[in-house]
């Protein structure tokens, strides 16, 4: 993959450039963009797979060149790759596949690279905007703020949500991450594919294995890739968790 790196300080060009060019199957493209609009001649030119954009530049500002690119048909990924880290918001309102903060870390690059491979680059927007925002139905992806940046999680990977006071724990196939997404919000957009089984929980339907009710008449609920751990179910919500397993 080609990756065009956008930054109008010297050394971190240098410092993105070392860490690409030490990587299989990624070649950095030369020259690098020191401000936006070199970033929009250079891309048109060179055609790079994948952007590393820098936010705060003299003139046009990375948001903005990430927002002329999300009007093209084919744009190449976006990974943000800057030194502040409250645009996370804003950076996937136009697309990005990842946002990473300065200093870059090698293996936090290399799985941002690897999203940008994954994901069809022209139905970004749809994959990390909630429904109520993009008006295109229910995400494919969840986006978290991790240490290592910003996470995206396969929904089909998503076993469950459970809240927790103002966040809501998200545990998929690789670990768990911190949301902070009301879980109404959630039930709202993907109630389709989760059910709700406690006030504080939403588990993936497709994830059901069985319902036990354990001596002391609590009902307990086994989903598959949870390894035998199991999740209560409260009284209220035992009938409609009996019902969706019969129609499964």
């Amino acid at each position: 993959m080609n990756v065009l790196i956008v930054d109008d300080e010297p050394l971190a060009r240098e410092r993105l450039s070392r860490l690409v060019g030490d990587l299989e199957g990624y070649r950095v493209l030369e020259p690098a963009a020191s401000n936006g609009e070199e970033a929009l001649t250079l891309i048109d030119s060179l055609k790079p797979d994948v952007v590393l954009l820098d936010i705060r530049m003299p003139g046009l500002d990375g948001l903005q060149v990430a927002a002329k690119l999300c009007e093209r048909e084919a744009p190449p990924a976006v990974i943000f790759c800057t030194a502040h880290d409250e645009f996370a918001l804003e950076a996937f309102q136009v697309s990005a596949v990842g946002y990473l903060v300065k200093p870059v870390r090698s293996e936090s690059l290399v799985e941002a690279l690897k999203k940008a491979e994954r994901p069809n680059r022209v139905q970004l927007a749809a994959l990390t905007r909630p429904a109520a925002v993009s008006g295109s139905g229910p995400r494919s992806h969840i986006s978290a703020r991790t240490r290592k940046g910003i996470e995206l999680i396969p929904l089909d990977q998503v076993i469950f949500f459970i809240a927790d006071h103002k966040y809501v724990t998200l545990r998929h196939e690789h670990g768990e991450v911190l949301l902070d997404e009301p879980l109404k919000a959630l039930e709202d957009e993907f109630g389709d594919r989760f059910v709700r089984i406690h006030r504080n929980a939403l588990v993936a339907r497709e994830r059901i294995e069985r319902l036990q009710r354990t001596p002391l008449g609590h009902f307990q609920l086994y989903l598959k890739g949870m390894n035998g751990e199991a999740l209560t179910v409260s009284r209220r919500h035992v009938a409609g968790v009996r019902k969706l397993m019969n129609n499964l």
